[in-house]
């Protein structure tokens, strides 16, 4: 296993800047998921550092040697992507095998290393089948077992399972945990979904517009997001956004709802308005009494565990509050709601979390 330093690369497309002056640094042995929308440039990076794709300007280094030149064949990093690329004449052994022959490999250590694999990945009754005989999470498992059997610096994974249905990639990506546990190799894994990121990551690298919005731990990203984007991208369903009025300083400083009401603030805000209050469903909460102010509930989602009360504020703006899953509210009933003023996250004029 190694580890992978990135600093200051960029790349351009012709006038089109994909990813700009970026530094990261990934720990040998580390799972990190670069997570982000369509076109923000997590498959460009995955394949900068495969050697895919030229680093126009920065450095990069794998294993503590300096590697932007280097052919992929000279990198030893293995790739698992979204296209499974079998050979449908092989069999499953003979797909696993290939890349070692082409490389002259003796057969004994072959047949090593696809048995070894085979079994991590709990497919030895599968060797002797071809693709075409295997369902499409058997097939991936043949893909990464393609890579095991390399032995790579890093294994890198571009969107593996957005092939699979919603129960197989359930199953795969648990399977990917394990074999991550096991192995206790480096791997970097591209993806658009959150729960992917949240649930297999180490670390995961936000990417938006060219650059990195937020690097954290899972956790750390969803209770402590760097920017408004962050805030809005992670966490189903999404944060909820209302423009506010700073009032006070200090221990008095407090938030002004549009509808009047009153939040209090832990110390002055850092920043420039125009101002946003985000809070999760999860901390805006549905309350018999007492709640710090009404809305009228227009939307009412039952999800068995919980409800999700999608609600409209007296001054027209729209949140989605949390109730238990026996809830009895219905379209059109008022609702009193209550703030988790402790989970309450300030985004300023830019976009950017504000220091309390």
């Amino acid at each position: 296993m190694a580890g992978i330093v990135l600093d200051r690369v960029s790349k351009k497309f012709g006038s089109v800047e994909v990813i700009r002056n970026l530094n990261l640094e990934i720990a040998a042995g580390e799972f990190v998921v670069f997570l982000g929308p369509s076109g923000s440039g997590k498959t460009t990076l995955l394949r900068m550092i495969a050697g895919l794709e030229s680093i126009d300007n920065g450095a990069l280094m794998i294993d503590g040697v300096r590697s932007e030149t280097l052919s992929p064949g000279q990198r030893n990093l293995a790739m698992v992507f979204q296209n499974y690329a079998l050979y449908p004449h092989m069999t499953v052994a003979e797909n696993m095998a290939f890349g070692l022959r082409n490389i002259g490999l003796p057969a004994g250590m072959i047949r090593t290393r696809v048995t070894e694999a085979a079994r991590m990945l709990e497919m030895e009754q599968l060797l002797a089948r071809r693709p075409a005989e295997l369902s499409g999470g058997q097939r991936q498992r043949v893909a990464i077992g393609r890579a095991i059997v390399k032995e790579p610096k890093a294994f890198l994974f571009d969107e593996p399972l957005s092939n699979l249905d919603a129960g197989l990639r359930v199953r795969t990506r648990l399977e990917l945990a394990e074999l991550h546990q096991r192995l206790g190799s480096t791997m970097i894994y591209v993806t658009h979904d959150q729960t992917e990121a949240m649930t297999l990551a180490d670390r995961i690298v936000i990417l938006n517009n060219c650059q990195i919005e937020q690097v954290g731990t899972p956790m750390d990203v969803y209770s402590h997001p760097a920017s408004r984007f962050v805030a809005g991208f992670i966490g189903s369903p999404a944060m909820n956004f209302l423009p506010v009025t700073l009032t006070g300083t200090g221990d008095r400083a407090a938030a002004l709802l549009g509808d009047g009401t009153v939040l209090p603030l832990k110390g002055t805000p850092a920043g420039e308005g125009p101002w946003e209050l985000g809070i999760r469903p999860e901390a805006l909460t549905v309350v018999a009494s007492g709640g710090l102010t009404t809305a009228t509930a227009t939307v009412i989602e039952r999800l068995g565990d919980r409800t999700l009360v999608y609600a409209r504020m007296s001054d027209g703006t729209l949140v989605t509050a949390q109730d238990s899953g026996q809830s009895a509210i219905r379209a059109g009933d008022t609702i009193d709601l209550l703030f988790d003023t402790q989970a309450l996250h300030l985004f300023d004029g830019t976009g950017r979390a504000a220091t309390r």
